[in-house]
C-alpha cells in the first residue's frame, strides 16, 4: 500500500511506505582510513625518488588523506535523499538549472575533472527546490568515476525519484588527465548528455531543452 504524507504548503514528506520497507538502503562504505592513505602517499613519494621526511613533504601524507576524504565524500552519501522532499504543483513545462559547477575525480588516473552541469526536467505533478539539483550533482560528483557514468547516474536518479515525464542532463568538463599529462591539450572540453523520457522520444522537446541551455546556436 502506498500513501504520501503532506506537510505545510503541500510539501510531500514521504512516498511509498511499501517501497521503504521492501528496499533496504544501499550499504555505504566505512569511515575513511586516514593512516592507510598517509602510508600509501609516503610510499609513492619514496617510489618517485623523494624524501617524505624533508620539511616540505613531512605533512603532505596527512594533507593528502584529508583531501581524499573531502574529494570522495560522495561515497558516503546517498544523493537520493535530496530528491525525497518535493512539492505538488500543476506546472508541466521544462524546469532547467544551468551552469551547476562541480569537481570530480577521473577513476583512470585519479586526476580531477571539473566543469558545469545543466539539468532539466518535465514535472508530472512533482517539483523540487532548485538547490536540491545542485546538491545531487555535488553528491554524485564526489567519487572516482568517468563523466559518462556521472551523467547517466544523475539522470536516472531524477527519473526514478521525481517520476518526471522527462529528464535531460548535459555535462561539460575539462579533464586534467588530458590537459597536464599524456596528449596535453589544454582547453579541450568533454560534453556528455543523458536524455530520458520525453527528451529522448520527442525531437522537438529535446531541441527545446538544448536551445534553453545553449541558445539559438543549439538549433
Amino acid at each position: 500500500m502506498s500513501r504520501s504524507l503532506s506537510g505545510p504548503d503541500g510539501e510531500i514528506i514521504a512516498g511509498s511506505l511499501a517501497a521503504k520497507n521492501d528496499e533496504p538502503e544501499p550499504k555505504r562504505p566505512g569511515p575513511v582510513d586516514y593512516p592507510r592513505i598517509e602510508q600509501a602517499v609516503r610510499e609513492i613519494l619514496l617510489a618517485v625518488g623523494e624524501d617524505p621526511n624533508r620539511e616540505g613533504l613531512r605533512d603532505t601524507p596527512a594533507r593528502v588523506a584529508r583531501m581524499y576524504a573531502e574529494l570522495f565524500s560522495g561515497l558516503r552519501e546517498d544523493p537520493r535523499a535530496h530528491l525525497r522532499k518535493f512539492f505538488s504543483e500543476k506546472y508541466d513545462e521544462i524546469v532547467l538549472v544551468r551552469d551547476i559547477a562541480f569537481e570530480s575525480i577521473c577513476e583512470h588516473h585519479l586526476m580531477p575533472f571539473m566543469g558545469k552541469a545543466h539539468i532539466g526536467y518535465l514535472p508530472d505533478g512533482r517539483v523540487i527546490g532548485l538547490s536540491k539539483l545542485a546538491r545531487v550533482v555535488e553528491g554524485v560528483a564526489r567519487r572516482p568515476q568517468v563523466q559518462e557514468r556521472m551523467t547517466e547516474t544523475i539522470a536516472d536518479l531524477l527519473m526514478e525519484e521525481l517520476k518526471a515525464r522527462g529528464v535531460a542532463v548535459v555535462i561539460e568538463a575539462l579533464h586534467t588527465c588530458m590537459t597536464v599529462r599524456g596528449v596535453r591539450k589544454p582547453g579541450s572540453v568533454c560534453v556528455t548528455s543523458a536524455m530520458k523520457g520525453a527528451f529522448r522520444s520527442s525531437p522537438s522537446t529535446r531541441a527545446e531543452i538544448m536551445t534553453l541551455i545553449y541558445g539559438a546556436s543549439a538549433r
